[in-house]
């Protein structure tokens, strides 16, 4: 066991949170809750996974490990009766999650509305599952809850008396959100009905939340709030800045929604705090962000989980507390990191098949975490469900319809079979993404090749597959796939198709060619985004640094959190050696997306230009931590410690030997 930092710690997930929104808020003075937290710990982006998908990734934030690991690997799956589909539940969850393991050293767990987390698990604590809050009865009728919503069993009738009807709501609930409701006709418009089921829906997790704060004793606590992802999917289109195909009279009536959605976050993060008290560490996040700006897409692919396509690829993170750094900001975190940095702060080792990592950067001691094998190994009461628990089906067909009506799934075909066949298609595309977002790009390429035979007239099938096969430039594979598509699509060619067959003219060497076609692009599609980000790569092959530096530009001004294009930015100044301009991009560039080997590479390069050798072999050292195939930064690291920092030389040789070793036992 290692030190032990946090006495308690409390984890608030607030799903599709976004510092893009936030921040305005925060300015303004209208999230001084939130405001105070950051000031008084650390804060950064979050980097989600793909796809991005809230069940799959409540999962990897509570496992520390990625899709294909965990089993939840979308919305629904087969009913294991084989007679009908359900939502994803907490038994098709293949690894121990943070509170599984917790429940092995004797703490005291509750966990409040995770995603999903039905049935819940018989846990030393309280869990609520993620069916607890939706009214499934008009009010006044008898509203049920389902077996398995809470336990302990006994407690259930006590939770039943907390919940809130949206019927329950009255004008003082709803003007906040929508100041004219009155003048909504509720026949046409059932927008007011909608909101009124999030806020009940919200403030039902938050009373069970603040319950069990105020009345239990407690070593963690996890809660999880999807208002502000239901808030976006619902009213993010009615957002300032108006959009051109919003009517005047509906951006009036809706565009105070989501901004009073976040106040309201704010106004609950605060009373939480206050029942939890001032020794706790406090954890706020998001899985993924939601575009709020010129990014928001106007229409949605009629695809399931279409509406994922509004999420942007950073939410937030916030870690406040005891020997945590204050007001400072780090970078390169990711979802994935969540547990093994919790488990580090009550001293117990991460398991080494964690995908995450401990954000040491957070703490204000030098912090050496522990790691064992696996968790997963390791025996004792861990608070999991026997393997063979059955499941209520009619608690998966309430919670069918709550994925229907907000769009993530299309309401199953009457023929069973059909619909089976087609979750299991679904759910096997969504693995084989899990597993290229991995870099397990075989292992996607197995599953897409029987996909798209099966399926040869599914476009994102065969796009992903010459996807993965383009990622690993094999070249031939990918242009036989592309014309596949081709053929089904009667010789036309997507503007995605395009794109590829550039991107594998610049794997051939042909930057000349690729551009020509990339500026063709451009012509006959000035909108077309992303177009500028491959153009730049190709004035960077052929020299051309500020048409390169233009490009990037103008691929940042579209999208300020593309890394890449900030990485070939830093390029363009590298090579002109302006190296601080550099040194700034590659800093943004790992900040956003850290495991980016090439951006550390050429910031060691800046940094070495510069006579910053330490940092640079530190920049050069995570370069081939990641990918020790570069041998360009091995061969920068040797000169840097044989010619300016020959104190250091013989801990870089020691180091060496010792990755020669580990490689010889392995």
């Amino acid at each position: 066991m290692g030190k032990r930092i946090a006495k308690k710690v409390l984890l608030i997930g607030w799903d599709a949170a976004d510092w893009k929104v936030i921040s305005p808020l925060m300015d303004a003075g209208h999230m001084p809750t939130l405001e105070k937290l950051v000031n008084g710990g650390v804060m950064g982006n979050f980097a989600t996974l793909d796809p991005p998908l809230s069940p799959t990734l409540w999962t990897s934030i509570a496992t520390g490990k990625r899709p294909y690991k965990h089993g939840i690997i979308g919305f629904t799956e087969p009913d294991p009766s084989g007679k009908g589909i359900r939502p994803a539940y907490i038994t098709s969850r293949k690894v121990k999650a943070i509170w599984n393991i917790f429940n092995q050293h004797d703490m005291k767990s509750h966990v409040i509305g995770w995603w999903p987390s039905h049935p819940a698990e018989p846990i030393n604590g309280t869990m609520v599952s993620n069916l607890y809050q939706r009214a499934s009865k008009p009010l006044g009728e008898p509203w049920p809850m389902l077996d398995g919503t809470v336990h302990p069993a006994e407690k259930t009738e006590f939770y039943k008396k907390l919940r809130i009807h949206p019927g329950e709501l009255t004008a003082a609930h709803i003007l906040p959100f929508i100041p004219d409701a009155k003048n909504i006709d509720q026949e046409k418009d059932k927008r007011l009905g909608m909101l009124t089921k999030i806020i009940a829906d919200c403030s039902t997790i938050h009373a069970a939340a603040t319950y069990i704060l105020e009345n239990e004793e407690w070593d963690f606590l996890g809660v999880y709030y999807d208002a502000i992802d239901h808030f976006c999917h619902g009213f993010m289109k009615f957002h300032p800045p108006q959009m051109p195909m919003v009517p005047d009279d509906i951006y009036n009536l809706y565009k105070d929604v989501v901004i009073s959605g976040y106040k309201y976050h704010d106004m609950m993060l605060e009373r939480l705090l206050q029942l939890a008290g001032p020794d706790v560490t406090v954890m706020l996040i998001s899985d993924h962000g939601f575009h709020p700006d010129h990014l928001r897409p106007i229409e949605l692919p009629k695809e399931p989980a279409a509406p994922a396509l509004e999420h942007s690829p950073y939410g937030i993170f916030v870690l406040n507390g005891p020997g945590i750094k204050k007001d400072e900001r780090i970078y390169g975190a990711s979802i994935l990191d969540v547990t093994p940095t919790i488990l580090t702060m009550y001293g117990l080792p991460i398991g080494a098949d964690m995908d995450g990592n401990v954000l040491v950067n957070a703490f204000e001691e030098q912090i050496i975490p522990d790691k064992i094998d696996s968790w997963d190994d390791i025996p004792g009461n861990s608070g999991e469900h026997p393997k063979d628990k059955q499941e209520d089906p009619y608690a998966a067909a309430e919670a069918m319809e709550q994925l229907i009506e907000l769009g993530y799934i299309e309401r199953p075909s009457e023929n069973i079979e059909k619909a089976i066949k087609s979750t299991v298609n679904e759910n096997n595309y969504y693995l084989a993404r899990s597993y290229m977002n991995g870099r397990k790009y075989n292992e996607a390429i197995e599953i897409l090749t029987k996909l798209f035979e099966e399926n040869p007239t599914t476009t994102r099938y065969g796009m992903r597959l010459a996807h993965a096969y383009q990622s690993i430039n094999k070249v031939a594979e990918t242009r036989d796939v592309l014309s596949k598509l081709k053929n089904v699509q009667h010789g036309r060619e997507s503007i995605s198709m395009r794109i590829m067959e550039g991107n594998l003219l610049l794997i051939e060497n042909r930057p000349k060619d690729a551009m020509e076609l990339f500026e063709q692009i451009e012509k006959d599609m000035p909108n077309v985004g992303r177009v500028n980000m491959q153009l730049g790569r190709c004035y960077l092959a052929l020299k051309k640094w500020k048409k390169a530096e233009v490009a990037f530009v103008k691929e940042l001004e579209y999208d300020p959190g593309n890394a890449s294009a900030h990485h070939g930015l830093g390029v363009t100044f590298l090579r002109r050696k302006n190296y601080d301009e550099a040194i700034d991009c590659f800093l943004n560039a790992v900040g956003l997306t850290y495991f980016f080997p090439f951006a550390h590479y050429h910031l060691g390069e800046a940094l070495y230009f510069l006579g910053e050798y330490e940092r640079s072999a530190e920049a050069f050292e995570v370069c081939l931590k990641m990918a020790p195939g570069i041998n360009k930064a091995r061969q920068m690291l040797s000169t840097i410690y044989s010619e300016h920092l020959k104190n250091l030389r013989l801990r870089w040789i020691t180091k060496q030997k010792f990755r020669i070793t580990l490689k010889v036992i392995s």
